[in-house]
């Protein structure tokens, strides 16, 4: 073989195993995505919380949902009173220049009227310049009549099923995060109604599983019904982390082990960000010891609710402090 011929050779092999080893690399790095309930949608096992993109600067904010959505992350949530507005508004201009067809996109309202439901959907696709918006949520579902006045006869459902038929949403959910009753009770409201929820978004976390639990008193029932289990608070808004019980990647490690289809988490930071992708990369499902052993470092700090501030307080109940948002 001529000197020449060799070169050629060895370059093809150097650009064949170049591109072997970023494709290996692509794999072995990828954001793995799950079902979302009984649909066939495909959700980012990790999802980007909507209202720690109000604290960064705006471009900073920007380059964050785009980072994300570059990184293989899909799943947006937000809401129409986060930040009043300025969350859906920084997200609308981070979908521009073809990031929009990237993103599977949840928000929320408040409002328990058909009036008031109305208004704020229309605010929300303003704000997040779409046509339509993938997943829409009852936000705050915290109340015992809560239930009966979403479903009630000119409630918020007629609003949000009417917007579905026009196409302005794909999927309806609700969330909350103060009592796994009320969002029983939530569920039971629906099915007697004859409505199934596609989705439902609540607190999963190494706290939830030893106090008032979610996981135990609503996950099962999600499960059983199909419906799309979105985790939210892994870290309980870093309270958790106080606690110096659990890092940040074992808290997260800890939602995406459950049935979750996306577990919510807010990154307010580049690094904090980068944590989170890489929680979802490294994440591999745990053990039965593993999960014991989580859960008992956490079980004493978990007793009382300490750490978990948004079921034992008001600091974390929006529509507690505005109550005219509902309606």
């Amino acid at each position: 073989m001529d000197r020449r011929n060799f070169l050629k050779k060895a370059a093809a092999v150097t650009v064949i195993t170049s591109l072997d080893h970023k494709a290996s690399h692509a794999a072995e790095t990828a954001i793995a995505h799950r079902t979302l309930g009984r649909s066939a949608e495909k959700v980012s096992m990790i999802g980007i919380g909507g209202y720690h993109i109000g604290t960064p600067s705006e471009q900073d904010a920007i380059r964050m949902v785009r980072t994300a959505l570059d990184n293989g992350v899909n799943f947006l949530d937000n809401c129409w009173d986060y930040n009043d507005g300025a969350s859906e508004e920084r997200m609308g201009k981070a979908l521009r220049d073809g990031y929009r067809q990237k993103a599977f996109l949840m928000t929320k309202i408040d409002g328990r009227t058909k009036a008031a439901a109305a208004q704020q959907l229309n605010e929300s696709l303003r704000r997040l310049q779409t046509d339509h918006i993938d997943l829409l949520q009852f936000h705050e579902v915290i109340r015992e009549n809560d239930p009966e006045r979403i479903f009630a006869a000119g409630g918020g459902m007629e609003a949000v099923v009417e917007a579905k038929k026009q196409g302005k949403i794909r999927y309806i959910g609700f969330t909350g995060h103060k009592s796994p009753d009320i969002h029983y009770k939530m569920l039971q409201t629906a099915f007697s109604h004859n409505f199934h929820f596609d989705a439902v978004q609540m607190p999963l976390n190494v706290m939830d599983a030893h106090y008032d639990s979610f996981e135990k008193k609503v996950l099962p029932v999600l499960v059983e019904h199909g419906i799309g289990v979105l985790g939210m608070k892994p870290m309980g808004d870093k309270i958790i982390l106080n606690s110096r019980t659990a890092s940040a990647t074992e808290c997260l490690h800890y939602a995406m082990n459950l049935p979750t289809s996306v577990v919510i988490t807010g990154c307010d930071s580049m690094e904090i960000l980068n944590q989170a992708l890489n929680a979802a990369r490294t994440f591999k499902p745990m053990s039965k010891s593993e999960v014991a052993a989580l859960l008992a470092k956490t079980s004493s700090a978990a007793a009382k609710g300490e750490f978990e501030q948004y079921k034992t307080t008001h600091n974390f109940d929006g529509t507690y402090h505005n109550p005219k948002w509902l309606g």
